[in-house]
C-alpha cells in the first residue's frame, strides 16, 4: 500500500493514524479460507485488522495447510458417531500423559473416549 520498506515502524504507525487508519493485531488461533475446491487453514497465523474510513481489511501472514473441502471437523464428528476415537483426542492424551499413540488409543477405548480419565489411567 505504501512503499515504506525502510521506514521506522513507529513513524509509519503515526502517519497511518494521521490519515485515519487504525491498525489492530488480532490474537487468532486459526483462520480458515474456504474455496469451491479446498480449505486453506492457517494455524498460528499473524492477523492484522486495518480500519480505514469504515472499511475493514484483514491481513493474514503465515503458511497455510491445504485440505479438501469437508475434511475438517465434520470428519472427526463422523468418527465419533461410529465409535472410533478421533485422532486429535489420541494426540492430546499421548502428549499430556507422555505416552505413545497406541497406549493413548487403548486408554481412550477403555475409558469410552473420556480424555481426562484416559490421561489419569496412563499417569
Amino acid at each position: 500500500m505504501f512503499g515504506g520498506g525502510g521506514m521506522n515502524p513507529r513513524k509509519m504507525k503515526q502517519m497511518m493514524k494521521q490519515m485515519g487508519i487504525d491498525v489492530t493485531e488480532l490474537d487468532a488461533e486459526e483462520v480458515v479460507i474456504k474455496t469451491a475446491d479446498e480449505e486453506l487453514v492457517f494455524s498460528d497465523a499473524q492477523v492484522t485488522r486495518m480500519d480505514a474510513q469504515g472499511q475493514e481489511t484483514y491481513q493474514i501472514v503465515g503458511e497455510p495447510e491445504t485440505r479438501e473441502l469437508g475434511a475438517g471437523d465434520d470428519e472427526e464428528d463422523a468418527d465419533a458417531d461410529d465409535g472410533a476415537i478421533p485422532e486429535s483426542d489420541i494426540e492430546i492424551v499421548a502428549q499430556r500423559a507422555g505416552a505413545s499413540k497406541d497406549e493413548a488409543r487403548e486408554a481412550l477405548e477403555a475409558e469410552d473416549g473420556d480424555l481426562a480419565a484416559a490421561i489419569a489411567r496412563l499417569e
